[in-house]
C-alpha cells in the first residue's frame, strides 16, 4: 500500500474540485491521490474563565493495561541482535512502492526545509530523553487566550505534539502524519501511511479504530520524524519520514519475533537515542491473548532491528506506559513493566534497567508484587523518571511512590524510600520534574512532591480531576482534565488555580493520558480529532 502524502496546495485543490477521497492501492503511481474532503478553516478555541475547582474526582475513564507470559525465575530475560535487514524506501505494507507524491503531481513549488532546533524545541515526549516535561524559553501569558483549533484530523490524537521550529508534528490514530503551521493551524502536509486496524478485528481494546498511538520522535539534525503505525493487516511497521516534507524515506516491520499483533499495542513513546529507535510494546486493554512486554531497538538510519529485549514473564508484563522508555546520560534504557500472571516473581511489576544494547543490568519490584499482580496494580503505568543525586523515581497504579538508587535498585523491596502519592487512585501516564519538585498525574487530582536527599514529601494536592500528563513552564504546571477537556494552568509552588481553558468540548471519550506541549509561550494540547493552541 502506497503512503500518500497531502500537501497545502493539495487540500486547496481538493476544495475547488471537491474530489479527495480513499487511497491509491496500486504500485504503480497515478497522476493524482484522492484526500479527504477539506476540514473546516482554523478557528479560535474557547477561553474558560478561571474559577474553583470542582469538589471531589470525577469518574475516570477506563486506564489502559498491561500484563506477562513466562517460566520460573529466569534472569532479567536475555537480549537478542537481529540480522540487518535491507530498507524498504518509500513503500507500504503490501511491497515497495515510490515514495508518496503530491496529490496533484510534481508542479508544486518545494517546500522549505525544516528550521535547524532550537533548545526549546519539543522533539520528543516531554521534551527530552528524561522525560521531564520542563518547557525552556519565553514563559505562556499570564492571561492565556485561545489562539486556534486546527481543522479536524483523520482520526484521535493520542500522541503528544511534537514541535520543530515552526511546524507542529501530529499522529493520529487514522494512521497519518500531519505537519501544521503553529502559527494558526493550517495543513502544510499529511502523509497517509495506510489503514487502521477497526477494534472488531482484535480480541480486546479500548481504542477504535488503532492507528499511531505512541508519540513519535524527531531526529532535527537529520530532518527525519519516527513513527509506527499499526496497519491493516494487522502488523507494526517503523516508519521514517521527512519532516519537512512530508515523504517517506523508509518503513520496517517492527512486531517483536513470534508476537501476535492482535495481542501486542505499541502506546509507549519512540525515543530515539546514540542512532537507535526504542519502540516500546504492551498489551491492549483487557490483557487478553499470549503477549509480553518487548523493548526493540532499530537502527534510525534504515530500521534494521539490532536488539530486542522481552519481559521474561510467564505472560503479560507491559511495556506500556505513554512516556516510553526513559534514557540516562550514559545510554541505558529504563523502563517499567505492568502486572504479571505468575505466582513466581518473573519481572511483572518491576523497574528495569537495560543496557543500550537491551541487555539486563538491574532492577527492582515492590515486596508487594504479588498483590499488584493479582490485582492488575500495573507498577509500570508511568514510566520511570531520572532525577538529580543519583536517584530514580517510580509510581504506579496502586498510588505508592519509590525512590531508587540508580546504581543499585535493590531487587524486591530494595527502594530507598516510599509513600502514598495519591490517595486512594492510581497515577497514569507521564510525571513532569522540574528539580526539586515532582508533579505526579493521580487520578484524583495533580500531586507535587519535594525530593530531600532520599525522600520526598507531599507540597500540594491540586483541584480534584482526572489529570492527563502534567508539563511545567516557568513558575505554571499546565495539565488537562481529561473528563472534561479543559486545561488548566496551576501555581507550581502552590498548586492555586490559576487559568482554565478550554482545549475541547466535555466528553467522556478524550484520548487516555494526553499531555500538552509548550514551545514559545505557546501551549499546544490535543482535543481528540483537533489540535488546539494557547497564547
Amino acid at each position: 500500500m502506497r503512503p500518500v502524502r497531502i500537501t497545502r496546495l493539495a487540500l486547496a485543490f481538493c476544495f475547488v474540485v471537491a474530489a479527495c477521497g480513499g487511497q491509491a492501492s496500486s504500485p504503480t503511481p497515478v497522476p493524482s491521490t484522492a484526500a479527504p474532503s477539506p476540514p473546516a478553516a482554523a478557528h479560535s478555541p474557547t477561553a474558560v474563565p478561571a474559577a474553583a475547582a470542582p469538589a471531589g474526582p470525577p469518574t475516570a475513564p477506563s486506564p489502559a493495561s498491561g500484563t506477562p507470559d513466562g517460566a520460573a525465575t529466569p534472569a532479567i530475560g536475555a537480549a537478542t541482535r537481529s540480522a540487518p535487514a535491507s530498507p524498504t524506501a518509500g513503500s507500504g505494507p503490501t511491497g515497495p512502492t515510490a515514495a508518496a507524491s503530491p496529490a496533484v503531481g510534481s508542479a508544486l513549488p518545494a517546500t522549505p526545509p525544516i528550521a535547524q532546533t532550537a533548545s526549546a524545541d519539543w522533539t520528543t515526549y516531554h521534551r527530552d530523553l528524561a522525560r521531564t516535561g520542563v518547557a525552556v524559553g519565553p514563559a505562556v501569558p499570564a492571561s492565556a487566550r485561545g489562539l486556534w483549533t486546527s481543522p479536524q484530523l483523520d482520526g484521535d490524537v493520542y500522541a503528544e505534539p511534537l514541535v520543530v521550529g515552526s511546524r507542529l508534528l501530529v499522529a493520529t490514530e487514522g494512521d497519518s502524519l500531519y505537519a501544521l503551521d503553529a502559527g494558526d493551524g493550517h495543513v502544510l502536509w499529511r502523509t497517509h501511511l495506510g489503514e487502521p486496524v477497526p477494534r472488531a478485528v482484535m480480541p480486546c481494546g479500548n481504542i477504535d479504530p488503532v492507528g499511531i498511538t505512541s508519540t513519535p520522535v524527531v531526529d532535527p539534525a537529520a530532518g527525519v520524524l519516527y513513527a509506527v503505525a499499526y496497519l491493516q493487516p494487522p502488523h507494526h511497521e517503523l516508519y521514517a519520514v521527512d519532516a519537512a516534507t512530508g515523504d517517506v524515506r523508509y518503513h520496517q516491520p517492527i512486531d517483536p519475533p513470534g508476537a501476535d499483533p492482535l495481542t501486542h499495542l505499541q502506546r509507549a513513546s519512540l525515543t530515539l537515542s546514540r542512532g537507535n529507535v526504542y519502540v516500546g510494546f504492551g498489551g491492549r486493554f483487557g490483557d487478553c491473548g499470549q503477549y509480553h512486554g518487548w523493548v526493540l531497538a532499530a537502527r534510525a538510519s534504515d530500521g534494521a532491528r539490532v536488539a530486542t529485549y522481552q519481559v521474561p514473564t510467564r505472560r503479560e508484563g507491559a511495556i506500556w506506559a505513554p512516556p516510553g522508555p526513559t534514557v540516562d546520560a550514559a545510554g541505558n534504557v529504563w523502563v517499567a513493566t505492568g502486572n504479571a500472571d505468575s505466582t513466581e516473581f518473573d519481572y511483572g511489576d518491576a523497574v528495569i534497567k537495560l543496557s543500550p544494547e537491551l541487555r539486563p543490568l538491574d532492577w527492582f519490584a515492590p515486596s508487594n508484587w504479588r498483590e499488584l499482580s493479582a490485582r492488575d496494580l500495573d507498577l509500570g503505568s508511568t514510566s520511570p523518571v531520572l532525577l538529580d543525586g543519583g536517584l530514580v523515581f517510580q509510581v504506579g497504579k496502586a498510588g505508592t511512590g519509590y525512590l531508587l538508587k540508580a546504581d543499585d535498585l535493590g531487587h524486591e523491596g530494595g527502594q530507598a524510600f516510599s509513600a502514598p502519592v495519591c490517595a486512594g487512585t492510581g497515577a497514569y501516564g507521564g510525571v513532569a520534574y522540574a528539580p526539586p519538585m515532582l508533579y505526579v498525574p493521580c487520578r484524583s487530582g495533580l500531586v507535587a512532591l519535594k525530593v530531600q536527599g532520599t525522600s520526598f514529601s507531599v507540597v500540594w494536592t491540586g483541584p480534584g480531576f482526572n489529570t492527563g500528563s502534567p508539563v511545567v513552564a516557568g513558575d505554571t504546571v499546565w495539565v488537562i482534565d481529561q473528563s472534561t477537556g479543559t486545561l488548566h494552568g496551576l501555581g507550581a509552588a502552590d498548586g492555586q488555580p490559576r487559568q482554565q481553558l478550554r482545549a475541547a468540548q466535555p466528553s467522556n471519550n478524550l484520548p487516555h493520558f494526553i499531555t500538552p506541549t509548550v514551545v514559545g509561550g505557546r501551549i499546544y494540547v490535543s482535543g481528540g480529532k483537533t489540535i488546539a493552541a494557547f497564547g
